[in-house]
Parts: structure tokens; sequence; C-alpha cells
């Protein structure tokens, strides 16, 4: 694993086509979690307990819940479960992420900060919370993104 000194953050911001509380629902029930990101989900429902999403076959996010505040926020652990013979880049826990959603009329602002990461893999991460969170944009409101093209081996 590298030398982690220097860390980094990713912040997005989206406005979805739904309320609170059904955006909510998309981020903290696995069924509905992963119809928008990854192949299967464990989330827990208290402070301390796990969020571990499968997000492809070769990369599964695990971590614990920090905080949750039910249709406000949700804070979560986040680093790469290790897997024999790939280094982990980002160790299990090790960064985290901080999701506020806000009413705006009949939509909903969600902020997304993911802090804690090592330099190097900003980029990569701001490209995949770029790519999820379009999905969870169409996935919250109802609509089908279609097949996501990263589980593609």
């Amino acid at each position: 694993m590298e030398n982690v000194a220097e860390t980094v953050a990713v912040t997005r911001e989206i406005t979805i086509d739904a309320s609170p509380e059904t955006v909510w629902a998309y981020l903290v029930e696995p069924e509905k979690l992963t119809r928008w990101m990854g192949l299967s989900a464990q989330v827990g429902s208290a402070p301390g307990e796990i969020y571990r999403c499968v997000v492809n076959p070769t990369h599964t996010a695990i971590g614990e819940i920090v905080e949750l505040d039910p249709p406000n926020r949700f804070v979560f652990t986040w680093g790469w479960e290790e897997v024999p013979g790939r280094e982990v880049t980002v160790a299990p826990g090790s960064s985290t992420v901080e999701i506020t959603l806000e009413p705006r009329g009949d939509t909903t602002l969600l902020r997304l900060h993911h802090f804690d990461l090592p330099a190097s893999l900003g980029d990569g991460h701001g490209r995949g919370w770029d790519h999820y969170l379009a999905r969870l944009l169409v996935t919250a409101p109802g609509g089908d993104p279609g097949r996501d093209e990263w589980l593609q081996n």
C-alpha cells in the first residue's frame, strides 16, 4: 500500500428529481442501492455496523456506518476489501464518504464528500462517483439506467 501522507477529497453535487426520502432509500436499502451501483450490498442500520458493496467483480468497498440521520445525512467509512494477488490501494475503512440530502421543492440536492483518499487516487474515485451518481440520477426518479457497462469483464 502506498504512503498516504497526502490525501485529497472528491466532492460532487447533483439535483435529483425525487424526494429526500426516496433518494435515501437508494442509499441504504441494498436492493435499491444495487440498481445504480454494484452487484450486491450490505448496509447496516446503526453506527458501527457494516457498509459493504461489491462494486464490480474485482472491487468490493467495505467500511462501517458512522452516522445515519434519515433522510438527511449518511456517513460511512470506505476502502477496498483485500483480494489475493492485488495490492489494496485504499485500506478498508481508511477514507470516509459523507452524503447529505437537502429538499429543493420537488427535487433533492445530494452533496457527496469523499475524503481522506490517497492523493494519487482522487481522480479515479472522482470518475467512479461521476459514473455512479449519473446512474442514481436516472434510478431514483423511477427510471432504468440500463446495464452498468463497468460490470463487464
